[in-house]
């Protein structure tokens, strides 16, 4: 099965069962990154996450935000910087920037 697929399978057994969740997707990438447009990844606090926006410490940086984006039911972009990580030493650092979309996703009756 399809990375966004079950995401969306997901979607609708999260908002079918009442839970609220986040949908983050990646809205526009200069540079290296390591996904693409498009590429998204659902954020369940009650269940992990399901697919990927890229992995490290950028994915970790969208997870932070989205539990936000739970308590106010406000959108919000995210901008990943990937080009100064000053901390690593390793040389398979991207090199790009990417912004995130993070978008609250309920039920319409818990609107």
């Amino acid at each position: 099965m399809s990375e966004e697929r079950r995401i969306l399978q997901e979607i609708v057994a999260a908002t079918g069962s009442g839970r609220r969740v986040v949908l983050a997707t990646i809205v526009r990438a200069r540079g290296s990154t390591p996904r693409g447009v498009g590429s998204r990844m659902l954020i369940d606090p009650d269940r992990g996450s399901i697919g990927t926006i890229g992995g490290g410490c950028g994915e970790a940086e969208v997870v932070e935000v989205a539990r936000l984006v739970l308590d106010d039911e406000r959108a919000r972009l995210v901008r990943v910087d990937l080009t100064e990580d000053l901390y690593s030493w390793s040389p398979a650092v991207c090199g790009g920037v990417f912004d995130i979309l993070l978008e609250p996703v309920h039920s319409a009756s818990s609107a």
